[in-house]
């Protein structure tokens, strides 16, 4: 069984999501969802575990070797990747089943379930496939998947937000897709460690330069790489709490994943970056979404858009890493892929639970009046997850901007630590906003002492625990991304 780890990864929440949706039953959807995140945490865990000790694992489908076959490949940064997305689900999952129920109508609930199996399945499926093409069959899985969890939310928005995820989506994916077609024209393989060898030889550049640029614009759409975001606020936002904590801690984060596999691993780093303004380009756009996106975020009056225009800013932290490409910061944007997935999966969770107790389908900034006496539990959980993104020392946002901040001064690009500096003293004045309402205005009238229910308040409370056990032992957040960081640098599959 140890042997097929790398195809039950995918094949267990592929299986259940038609299950879930022959059976009809929303209780049995729960607990097939919920054993399912869990069987996917467990895999992750066991293949990094292998990974660490034995190196890359190489998994052929049907018993056809690469390249000629599908190849599944988990090396450090995949192995890293898929932790990080199976741990999200093992939190949202549980947190899912009072979320779900007072958030989306009762005949569509197994329909959320299956979805987000299907999501599920995608985002790993991207993580660990070495194939292009498969990796754009998971992509398009994964997609279409968080378009209907957007789209079964109950505000009338939430279809406007999910079409309008839809249409750029579908153009990110169409980009990236002749992407694909043009490396498959020179190099004749799918393969993404053949294709890296057979593009070393390639004389002719300029197809691989234009599938590299379709490939950037159509990642960059579904990362949400500014000014690429527009589609993200609307579905953060408008989404039920259970998708928006979802898509928000895994969707971009594997997405960035996918444009550091080819930027380091199938293109020749050394010709991108010393040869091309690549450098310069992902730096200017990484702080123009850090600055632009937080002061955004500053005025704006729904929670949840808030932290949403909060997304866009932490997805420039992590295409800063891309931009500086040395060893400390490529170590800081991997490590962001966790630590920002728990600061905002706790986030969003939180945000759940009030909307819950309002009674309301959106929290707006200002109905956090008093939240520290009504929901104190809650407000604390916010609290601590808002230093994780602000960069508190003792926090995982703290170690993320450290090793940003050490790549930034070995490339001696002194601006870049300003704009890092800059960003999170514009996130203080937002999330101080939460911190003001919450503990030093008084809640409105009528409002009950109540924390939202168990099973919710539980799993938002221990995702913000992970903000400050990563910020303070950093063996599994950094390490594994130290290694992965080396992977990528020494350019191999």
């Amino acid at each position: 069984m140890l042997e097929h780890l790398p195809a039950l990864q995918v094949v267990l929440p592929l299986v259940a999501a038609p299950l879930i949706v022959l059976a009809r039953s929303t209780r049995f959807a729960w607990l097939a969802t919920t054993v399912v995140s869990y069987a996917c945490l467990v895999c992750a865990v066991l293949l990094a575990s292998r990974v660490a000790d034995a190196g890359t694992i190489s998994y052929a489908l049907g018993s056809w070797p690469p390249p000629w076959g599908i190849e599944y490949r988990v090396d450090a940064l995949s192995a890293f990747v898929l932790v990080a997305v199976s741990l999200t689900a093992s939190f949202v999952a549980p947190y899912a089943q009072r979320s779900i129920a007072a958030e989306v109508d009762a005949d569509r609930q197994y329909l959320m379930y299956a979805m987000y199996c299907l999501c599920l399945a995608g985002l790993l499926g991207m993580a660990i496939t070495g194939d292009a093409f498969n990796l754009f069959v998971f992509l398009e899985i994964s997609s279409l998947a968080s378009y209907v969890l957007i789209a079964l939310g109950r505000r009338r928005q939430a279809l406007f937000a999910a079409y309008q995820y839809m249409l750029l989506g579908t153009v990110g994916a169409t980009f990236y897709v002749i992407g694909v077609g043009l490396l498959y024209l020179v190099t004749g393989t799918l393969n993404l460690a053949d294709m890296a060898e057979r593009l070393r030889a390639v004389e002719d550049l300029r197809p691989v330069l234009a599938a590299l640029a379709f490939i950037t614009v159509g990642m960059g759409l579904k990362l949400a790489l500014f000014p690429l975001h527009q589609w993200l606020p609307n579905a953060y936002a408008y989404a039920p709490s259970m998708a928006t904590a979802f898509l928000a801690a895994t969707a971009t984060k594997v997405s960035v994943y996918v444009l550091l596999r080819y930027y380091f691993t199938v293109f020749d780093p050394a010709a991108l970056f010393e040869r091309l303004p690549t450098r310069g380009i992902f730096l200017a756009l990484s702080v123009a979404a850090m600055i632009v996106a937080s002061l955004a975020a500053v005025y704006e009056k729904d929670a949840k858009r808030l932290f949403a225009w909060s997304s866009v800013a932490q997805v420039g932290y992590i295409t800063l890493g891309i931009g500086l490409a040395n060893h400390a910061s490529l170590t800081g944007s991997i490590t962001h892929l966790l630590n920002h997935g728990v600061t905002k999966g706790a986030i969003f969770l939180l945000l759940g639970g009030v909307a819950l107790r309002s009674g309301a389908l959106s929290v707006s900034v200002a109905s956090l009046a008093g939240l520290g006496r009504r929901m104190p539990l809650t407000a604390f959980g916010l609290v601590v997850a808002g230093l994780s993104l602000i960069g508190v020392p003792g926090t995982a946002g703290f170690i993320t901007k450290w090793f940003l901040i050490a790549g930034a001064l070995e490339r001696g690009a002194w601006w870049v630590v300003a704009a890092i500096v800059l960003s999170s003293l514009i996130a203080v004045i937002y999330v101080w906003r939460l911190v003001e309402l919450a503990y030093l205005r008084p809640p409105q009238d009528g409002a009950v002492r109540r924390e939202a229910p168990a099973g919710m308040l539980a799993a938002g409370l221990a995702m913000a625990g992970l903000c400050v056990y990563f910020g303070l032992f950093t063996s599994v957040n950094v390490e594994g991304a130290r290694a992965a960081a080396a992977l990528l640098l020494r350019g191999g599959p």
